[in-house]
Protein backbone atom coordinates (compact mmCIF):
# COMPACT_ATOMS: atom_id res chain seq x y z
CA UNK A 1 0.00 0.00 0.00
CA UNK A 2 1.43 3.63 -0.94
CA UNK A 3 1.76 6.13 0.86
CA UNK A 4 -1.63 8.60 0.42
CA UNK A 5 -1.62 12.26 0.75
CA UNK A 6 -3.25 12.41 4.29
CA UNK A 7 -0.80 9.36 5.55
CA UNK A 8 2.13 12.46 4.21
CA UNK A 9 -0.16 15.30 5.99
CA UNK A 10 -0.15 13.63 9.08
CA UNK A 11 3.46 12.07 9.22
CA UNK A 12 5.95 15.25 8.09
CA UNK A 13 5.19 17.35 11.08
CA UNK A 14 7.26 14.71 12.79
CA UNK A 15 10.03 15.89 10.97
CA UNK A 16 10.13 18.99 12.98
CA UNK A 17 9.58 17.69 16.50
CA UNK A 18 12.09 17.53 18.98
CA UNK A 19 12.51 13.98 19.04
CA UNK A 20 14.77 13.41 21.92
CA UNK A 21 13.61 15.95 23.81
CA UNK A 22 10.03 14.87 23.58
CA UNK A 23 11.05 11.42 24.54
CA UNK A 24 13.64 12.65 27.57
CA UNK A 25 10.33 14.31 28.87
CA UNK A 26 8.53 10.87 28.65
CA UNK A 27 11.40 9.24 30.90
CA UNK A 28 10.91 11.66 33.16
CA UNK A 29 7.19 12.02 33.65
CA UNK A 30 6.47 8.05 33.26
CA UNK A 31 8.79 7.39 36.20
CA UNK A 32 6.96 9.52 38.20
CA UNK A 33 5.63 8.08 42.33
CA UNK A 34 4.24 11.11 43.11
CA UNK A 35 1.53 12.05 43.70
CA UNK A 36 -0.10 8.23 43.21
CA UNK A 37 -3.33 9.18 42.74
CA UNK A 38 -1.88 10.87 39.18
CA UNK A 39 0.05 8.03 38.84
CA UNK A 40 -2.56 6.06 39.31
CA UNK A 41 -5.21 7.96 36.89
CA UNK A 42 -2.35 7.95 33.95
CA UNK A 43 -2.79 3.71 34.07
CA UNK A 44 -6.00 3.35 34.29
CA UNK A 45 -6.59 5.88 31.55
CA UNK A 46 -4.62 3.81 29.57
CA UNK A 47 -5.91 0.92 30.31
CA UNK A 48 -9.33 2.20 29.06
CA UNK A 49 -7.53 3.90 25.86
CA UNK A 50 -6.00 0.84 24.36
CA UNK A 51 -7.75 -1.96 26.09
CA UNK A 52 -5.29 -3.31 27.66
CA UNK A 53 -6.24 -6.90 28.95
CA UNK A 54 -4.94 -6.26 32.82
CA UNK A 55 -5.92 -10.28 33.17
CA UNK A 56 -2.76 -11.50 31.72
CA UNK A 57 -0.30 -8.97 33.95
CA UNK A 58 1.35 -10.76 36.99
CA UNK A 59 -0.34 -7.79 38.88
CA UNK A 60 -3.33 -7.03 37.61
CA UNK A 61 -3.79 -3.91 40.05
CA UNK A 62 -3.20 -0.47 38.78
CA UNK A 63 -2.00 0.74 42.16
CA UNK A 64 0.19 -1.53 42.98
CA UNK A 65 2.87 -0.39 40.54
CA UNK A 66 5.31 1.87 41.48
CA UNK A 67 4.79 4.19 38.40
CA UNK A 68 4.24 4.40 34.67
CA UNK A 69 6.95 2.34 33.73
CA UNK A 70 6.55 -0.50 35.80
CA UNK A 71 3.07 -0.77 34.51
CA UNK A 72 3.93 -0.23 30.76
CA UNK A 73 6.83 -3.18 31.18
CA UNK A 74 4.77 -5.12 33.20
CA UNK A 75 5.56 -9.28 33.56
CA UNK A 76 2.36 -11.53 32.16
CA UNK A 77 0.99 -14.52 34.22
CA UNK A 78 3.26 -17.82 33.71
CA UNK A 79 2.08 -19.49 31.12
CA UNK A 80 0.56 -16.23 29.42
CA UNK A 81 2.81 -17.11 26.57
CA UNK A 82 3.67 -20.63 26.16
CA UNK A 83 6.65 -21.21 23.61
CA UNK A 84 5.90 -23.68 20.70
CA UNK A 85 6.75 -26.70 21.38
CA UNK A 86 9.18 -27.91 18.06
CA UNK A 87 13.05 -27.82 18.64
CA UNK A 88 13.59 -26.64 15.65
CA UNK A 89 10.73 -23.82 15.74
CA UNK A 90 11.66 -20.04 15.81
CA UNK A 91 9.32 -18.40 18.18
CA UNK A 92 7.95 -14.86 18.08
CA UNK A 93 10.01 -12.63 20.15
CA UNK A 94 7.45 -10.17 20.74
CA UNK A 95 3.23 -9.67 20.65
CA UNK A 96 2.29 -7.32 18.25
CA UNK A 97 1.96 -7.48 14.59
CA UNK A 98 3.68 -8.22 11.83
CA UNK A 99 4.96 -5.04 9.41
CA UNK A 100 7.04 -7.30 6.74
CA UNK A 101 8.14 -10.34 6.68
CA UNK A 102 9.85 -12.50 3.83
CA UNK A 103 13.18 -12.55 1.97
CA UNK A 104 16.40 -9.70 2.19
CA UNK A 105 16.68 -9.00 -1.51
CA UNK A 106 21.05 -8.90 -1.57
CA UNK A 107 21.01 -6.30 0.67
CA UNK A 108 17.96 -4.53 0.86
CA UNK A 109 14.69 -5.32 3.36
CA UNK A 110 11.20 -4.25 2.53
CA UNK A 111 9.62 -1.53 4.61
CA UNK A 112 6.67 -0.17 2.87
CA UNK A 113 5.51 0.27 -1.23
CA UNK A 114 8.41 2.54 -2.32
CA UNK A 115 10.63 2.18 0.55
CA UNK A 116 13.74 -0.02 1.24
CA UNK A 117 16.88 0.09 3.41
CA UNK A 118 19.64 -2.03 3.63
CA UNK A 119 20.90 -3.62 6.00
CA UNK A 120 24.45 -2.69 6.70
CA UNK A 121 22.75 0.80 7.47
CA UNK A 122 20.18 -1.38 10.11
CA UNK A 123 23.19 -3.15 11.73
CA UNK A 124 25.20 0.17 12.12
CA UNK A 125 27.11 0.34 9.29
CA UNK A 126 29.37 -2.54 9.89
CA UNK A 127 30.03 -5.05 6.02
CA UNK A 128 31.34 -7.17 8.22
CA UNK A 129 28.01 -7.78 10.26
CA UNK A 130 26.05 -7.39 7.55
CA UNK A 131 27.63 -10.23 5.33
CA UNK A 132 25.96 -13.46 6.95
CA UNK A 133 22.30 -12.04 6.15
CA UNK A 134 22.79 -11.33 2.81
CA UNK A 135 20.10 -12.47 0.87
CA UNK A 136 18.46 -14.26 3.89
CA UNK A 137 15.36 -13.84 5.89
CA UNK A 138 13.55 -11.19 7.79
CA UNK A 139 11.03 -10.16 10.18
CA UNK A 140 9.41 -6.98 11.25
CA UNK A 141 7.30 -7.02 14.69
CA UNK A 142 5.36 -3.28 15.68
CA UNK A 143 4.43 -3.11 19.04
CA UNK A 144 1.04 -1.25 19.93
CA UNK A 145 0.97 0.71 23.25
CA UNK A 146 -1.65 -2.35 24.45
CA UNK A 147 1.05 -4.76 23.84
CA UNK A 148 3.40 -7.13 25.93
CA UNK A 149 6.70 -5.12 25.70
CA UNK A 150 9.51 -7.25 27.19
CA UNK A 151 11.31 -8.91 24.42
CA UNK A 152 12.71 -12.77 24.04
CA UNK A 153 14.70 -14.90 22.42
CA UNK A 154 13.47 -16.54 18.90
CA UNK A 155 15.74 -19.57 19.44
CA UNK A 156 18.33 -20.24 21.79
CA UNK A 157 21.62 -18.22 21.19
CA UNK A 158 25.05 -16.85 22.80
CA UNK A 159 25.40 -13.39 22.81
CA UNK A 160 28.53 -12.44 20.23
CA UNK A 161 28.16 -8.32 19.89
CA UNK A 162 25.75 -5.71 20.82
CA UNK A 163 25.56 -2.03 19.02
CA UNK A 164 24.27 0.84 20.21
CA UNK A 165 22.93 3.19 16.81
CA UNK A 166 22.04 6.57 17.73
CA UNK A 167 19.32 8.15 15.15
CA UNK A 168 16.14 9.87 15.00
CA UNK A 169 12.99 8.65 16.71
CA UNK A 170 10.37 8.68 13.89
CA UNK A 171 6.93 7.07 14.85
CA UNK A 172 7.08 3.32 13.89
CA UNK A 173 3.51 2.70 13.05
CA UNK A 174 2.15 1.65 9.78
CA UNK A 175 1.71 5.11 8.43
CA UNK A 176 5.30 6.65 9.22
CA UNK A 177 6.64 3.56 7.69
CA UNK A 178 5.19 4.43 4.39
CA UNK A 179 5.99 7.85 4.10
CA UNK A 180 9.46 8.13 5.95
CA UNK A 181 12.43 6.60 3.86
CA UNK A 182 14.28 4.22 5.54
CA UNK A 183 12.92 4.61 8.78
CA UNK A 184 14.30 1.27 10.84
CA UNK A 185 17.68 2.58 9.53
CA UNK A 186 17.17 5.89 10.67
CA UNK A 187 16.02 5.71 14.21
CA UNK A 188 17.42 5.13 16.95
CA UNK A 189 18.06 1.23 18.21
CA UNK A 190 19.88 -1.68 19.64
CA UNK A 191 21.27 -4.21 17.79
CA UNK A 192 22.06 -7.66 19.31
CA UNK A 193 24.45 -10.31 17.33
CA UNK A 194 23.76 -14.05 18.32
CA UNK A 195 25.30 -17.01 17.48
CA UNK A 196 22.70 -20.10 17.08
CA UNK A 197 22.36 -23.44 15.73
CA UNK A 198 20.53 -21.64 12.56
CA UNK A 199 24.11 -19.58 11.95
CA UNK A 200 24.45 -15.58 13.08
CA UNK A 201 20.78 -14.54 14.74
CA UNK A 202 20.27 -10.45 14.78
CA UNK A 203 17.71 -9.29 17.00
CA UNK A 204 17.15 -5.73 16.73
CA UNK A 205 15.20 -3.32 19.38
CA UNK A 206 14.15 -0.45 17.37
CA UNK A 207 13.37 2.98 18.95
CA UNK A 208 10.81 5.71 18.28
CA UNK A 209 8.87 9.05 19.77
CA UNK A 210 8.61 9.05 22.84
CA UNK A 211 10.50 5.53 23.73
CA UNK A 212 11.94 6.51 26.78
CA UNK A 213 14.38 3.76 26.96
CA UNK A 214 15.60 0.41 25.57
CA UNK A 215 16.79 -2.33 28.17
CA UNK A 216 18.84 -5.47 27.11
CA UNK A 217 18.76 -8.58 30.09
CA UNK A 218 22.79 -8.51 30.45
CA UNK A 219 23.35 -5.15 30.21
CA UNK A 220 20.46 -2.58 31.65
CA UNK A 221 19.24 0.19 30.04
CA UNK A 222 21.55 1.28 27.07
CA UNK A 223 19.85 4.44 25.85
CA UNK A 224 18.75 6.59 27.01
CA UNK A 225 21.04 9.09 27.42
CA UNK A 226 22.25 8.93 23.30
CA UNK A 227 25.43 9.32 21.92
CA UNK A 228 26.48 10.88 18.60
CA UNK A 229 28.71 7.68 17.45
CA UNK A 230 27.66 3.65 17.46
CA UNK A 231 28.94 2.16 20.12
CA UNK A 232 29.50 -1.27 19.84
CA UNK A 233 30.28 -4.09 22.92
CA UNK A 234 31.66 -7.56 21.92
CA UNK A 235 31.67 -10.25 24.20
CA UNK A 236 34.27 -13.25 24.20
CA UNK A 237 31.99 -15.68 26.53
CA UNK A 238 28.76 -14.09 25.96
CA UNK A 239 25.65 -14.92 28.25
CA UNK A 240 23.92 -17.84 26.65
CA UNK A 241 19.83 -17.82 26.40
CA UNK A 242 17.57 -20.04 26.07
CA UNK A 243 14.38 -20.04 23.18
CA UNK A 244 11.93 -17.56 24.86
CA UNK A 245 13.81 -16.38 27.53
CA UNK A 246 13.67 -12.48 27.66
CA UNK A 247 16.70 -10.64 26.13
CA UNK A 248 15.21 -6.28 26.60
CA UNK A 249 12.52 -4.69 26.90
CA UNK A 250 10.64 -1.23 25.78
CA UNK A 251 10.34 1.46 28.12
CA UNK A 252 7.33 2.66 25.73
CA UNK A 253 6.55 1.18 22.94
CA UNK A 254 8.34 0.49 18.87
CA UNK A 255 9.69 -2.39 16.75
CA UNK A 256 11.46 -5.68 16.90
CA UNK A 257 13.38 -6.75 13.60
CA UNK A 258 15.23 -10.54 13.63
CA UNK A 259 17.58 -11.09 10.84
CA UNK A 260 18.58 -15.26 9.88
CA UNK A 261 21.35 -15.59 6.94
CA UNK A 262 20.27 -17.77 3.75
CA UNK A 263 19.13 -20.87 3.95
CA UNK A 264 19.08 -21.28 7.89
CA UNK A 265 15.48 -21.07 8.37
CA UNK A 266 11.80 -20.76 6.60
CA UNK A 267 8.83 -18.65 7.71
CA UNK A 268 5.64 -20.68 8.57
CA UNK A 269 3.31 -19.69 5.18
CA UNK A 270 0.31 -18.85 6.55
CA UNK A 271 2.07 -15.67 8.35
CA UNK A 272 1.72 -12.18 6.52
CA UNK A 273 1.71 -8.26 6.82
CA UNK A 274 -0.32 -7.10 9.60
CA UNK A 275 -0.93 -10.52 11.03
CA UNK A 276 -1.14 -10.33 14.73
CA UNK A 277 1.32 -12.73 16.77
CA UNK A 278 2.19 -13.40 20.10
CA UNK A 279 5.48 -13.74 21.81
CA UNK A 280 6.47 -17.87 21.65
CA UNK A 281 3.92 -17.95 18.67
CA UNK A 282 5.89 -20.25 15.98
CA UNK A 283 6.94 -18.19 13.46
CA UNK A 284 9.19 -20.50 11.25
CA UNK A 285 11.89 -23.74 11.55
CA UNK A 286 15.05 -24.43 11.05
CA UNK A 287 16.54 -26.06 8.03
CA UNK A 288 20.50 -26.76 9.35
Amino acid sequence: MAASWLDRVLTLPQYALPHHALSLLAHRLTRLRRPAALKNAMIRAFIRAYGVDMNLAAEPTPEAYPDFNSFFTRPLVPGARPIAEPPEGIVSPADGAFSQLGSIAGDQIFQAKGHQYTLQALLGGGAADAAPFLGGQFATIYLSPKDYHRVHMPCAGTLRSMLHVPGRLFSVNSRTARVVPGLFARNERVVALFDTEAGPMAVILVGALFVAGIEMVWSGLVTPPTRARVRRWDYEDGPQLARGAELGRFNMGSTVIVLFPPGAMAWEPHHGPTDAVQMGELLGRMLR
